[in-house]
């Protein structure tokens, strides 16, 4: 039989540590099947796992010495915190111990340790933080949501090459529709780097449907967008405070009279499904596109059911060969050099000593 798989989490990571990271890890090992390591101070996890039932799945604990602080520079966690819960995590994959890492801990970090840990695939300028998010219609890939505040043109089209990829392999569209996020449907608008982005984006072999406008990332009619980390964090976290400021809006509501309590009592299986889909902790983390390895990161204050859907998220992109996938489909795809750092330098003095 085949071996299950495993999958490695920074248990001291995040707001709240093993406290969230150790019952939201138990419910994905019972729900998928999967054996998951528990990485970080072995007392704390112990503690932590004596709350809860778990003689039904296969729990491992590495125990570490040190903590990543969530404050902390990324580049000193690197150097002076070797023996950390995040970098320990991710060194576990590395050696094939581990088939994918989740983590709510220092996102910085987390992308440190993923460049300098696992390795960028080879042709990648910069991995990119990908967001599965939910819409009218279909799930909608954004990215990047974090990883790079500051973008050249060709990132983002690298961005869309790789989430173009993610879009087939795993949520099975045949061919993705590629946006990129602008401030107007006109090709014409937008900044410097949207414009430039544009160009390159509809020279490319992507189907390329040309600017998306913030109203209508959730209308369903685009597959993948695109845009710069800065954009596409203030977009992410736009969109998830709106989800909680209308459940608090709309609680608040039907408690104001007794027919809207009533009401309530009606409509419940509706509210509730309503609640599922605009909570963030239903879409789990943001993986990081561009890696040679499988990698989560949810935010710092994700309650258990975000870890929990963190794991099962990457249980299936091991399962469906996801980083096996697009390694094989950059490595064949003559673009991915052409629009990297390396390609626009070429292809500028080539430019040059034509004139």
């Amino acid at each position: 039989m085949p071996k299950p798989i495993c999958l490695a989490v920074d248990a001291m990571g995040g707001d709240f540590g093993p406290e969230i990271n150790v019952p939201g890890s138990l419910v994905a090992a019972r729900e998928t099947g999967a054996r998951v390591i528990l990485v970080g101070n072995e007392d704390a996890i112990q503690a932590e796992l004596s709350k809860h039932r778990h003689n039904d799945v296969e729990i491992e604990i590495v125990h570490t010495t040190q903590l990543a602080g969530m404050a902390e520079k990324p580049s000193d966690i690197l150097r002076r915190k070797k023996d950390s819960s995040i970098q320990v995590a991710f060194r576990l994959v590395r050696e094939g111990r581990a088939q994918g890492v989740v983590t709510a801990g220092n996102s910085g970090a987390a992308l440190a340790c993923g460049m300098f840990i696992l390795g960028r695939i080879n042709g990648v300028d910069r991995p990119a933080l990908a967001s599965i998010m939910p819409t009218l219609k279909n799930p909608v890939v954004l990215i990047d949501v974090g990883a790079n505040a500051d973008c050249k043109p060709y990132n983002l089209v690298q961005f869309g090459l790789m989430a173009d990829i993610l879009a087939k392999h795993v949520l099975g569209v045949v061919t993705p529709k590629v946006g990129i996020l602008s401030i107007g449907e006109e090709e014409g608008k937008g900044n410097s780097l949207t414009k430039e982005a544009h160009a390159l984006l509809k020279s490319s072999s992507l189907n390329f449907i040309g600017n998306v406008e913030g109203r209508d990332v959730f209308a369903g009619n685009t597959d993948v967008i695109v845009c710069d980390g800065f954009v596409g964090n203030v977009a992410l976290k736009l969109s998830e405070g709106l989800g909680n400021a209308l459940a608090s809006m709309l609680r608040t509501e039907l408690k104001k009279s007794i027919w809207s309590r009533l009401g309530t009592l009606i409509a419940l299986p509706a509210f509730k499904r309503f609640g599922k889909k605009i909570d963030y902790a239903e879409y789990g983390g943001a993986l990081i596109l561009g890696l040679n390895g499988i990698a989560i990161v949810c935010h710092g204050s994700s309650p258990a059911r975000a870890i929990t859907t963190a794991l099962q998220q990457a249980a299936l992109f091991v399962d469906k060969k996801a980083n096996e996938q697009l390694v094989a489909a950059l490595h064949v795809n003559t673009e991915l050099s052409l629009f990297s750092r390396a390609g626009r330098t070429l292809a500028s003095r080539q430019e040059a000593s034509a004139l």
